[in-house]
């Protein structure tokens, strides 16, 4: 794991440290940076276990983990962060950023609740990236080259983004905030016994994984998604999740090799998959 040390600070979005998304846990001594779609799921149960719930509850109730946990872990100030960082591990899980983005696109717009707000905001997109003699036509929600055009305009104008689809440098500011632990996704088993035995927590929580099958992405199925977008498109995805790549040492040839020249892209490509894709 390499050292993620901060350069110096300012009041952007870049260089401004971000301690609002961090669960600190004083009695534990653990402090984790909640990033959405990077087996959030399963540590979000483990901390929840920490702030006191009982797992016959968590198993139980309806309540969104996240909702319960806020209320037994109330958002910090940096000096808090700092002052609690003294004596505890800080850790965050670190995944493939074009693999949780086309996870929490799924989730969040193919897989939307009907009437949800995920649901009528993709509505939203699909009136305005689909050519309109093919807006009634399926599917009903944004294709993934429909989304991910969107999503260039909002990084185009430094729009708010959602905590799901938002990259890792600018959620959990790793370059300015200091982390003892880097947990990968796609070591995440053995990596969470690590950091178990390290905060001597193993006669508490033990390694989880919530919605193992649908926190997966095959490569046919990067493929399938990844191949529809234009060389131009994935090169503004990459220069927005840029510093997520170097930091946490992943590569984005693969998705470049895959592709459509951009000379490719017409109007009436823009709706791709037209029948619901299997469950992931």
């Amino acid at each position: 794991m390499q050292e993620l040390e901060a350069t110096h600070f300012g009041n952007d979005s870049w260089h401004k440290p971000n301690p609002w998304e961090f669960l600190v846990n004083k009695k534990h001594h653990i402090i984790w940076c909640n990033v959405f779609k990077a087996a959030s799921s399963s540590w979000m149960y483990n901390f929840n276990v920490l702030a006191g719930y009982s797992p016959e509850f968590l198993r139980k109730t309806k309540e969104i983990f996240l909702h319960l946990a806020r209320e037994r872990y109330p958002r910090v100030t940096l000096d808090e962060l700092h002052e609690a960082q003294n004596n505890s591990v800080t850790f965050l899980i670190a995944r493939h950023p074009f693999e949780r983005l086309l996870s929490a696109y799924r989730d969040k717009f193919v897989y939307a609740i009907p009437h949800s707000l995920h649901d009528k905001f993709g509505r939203k997109i699909v009136r305005t990236y689909r050519k309109k003699s093919l807006q009634l036509k399926p599917p009903k929600y944004p294709t993934f080259q429909e989304f991910v055009r969107w999503l260039l305009d909002q990084i185009k104008h430094d729009n708010y983004l959602d905590m799901h689809f938002v990259s890792y440098t600018r959620f959990c500011t790793p370059c300015l905030i200091h982390f003892d632990v880097i947990l990968k996704f796609e070591t995440l088993e053995e990596d969470q016994l690590y950091l178990i035995e390290k905060t001597g927590l193993k006669q508490i929580i033990a390694p989880e994984w919530q919605n193992p099958g649908k926190g997966k992405n095959t490569l046919d199925l990067l493929q399938q998604f990844y191949s529809k977008l234009t060389r131009t498109e994935i090169d503004g995805l990459y220069d927005y999740y840029r510093y997520d790549f170097e930091l946490f040492n992943y590569s984005a040839t693969s998705y470049f090799n895959i592709a459509r020249s951009n000379e490719e892209d017409t109007p009436e490509q823009s709706v791709l998959l037209l029948g619901k894709p299997s469950a992931p």
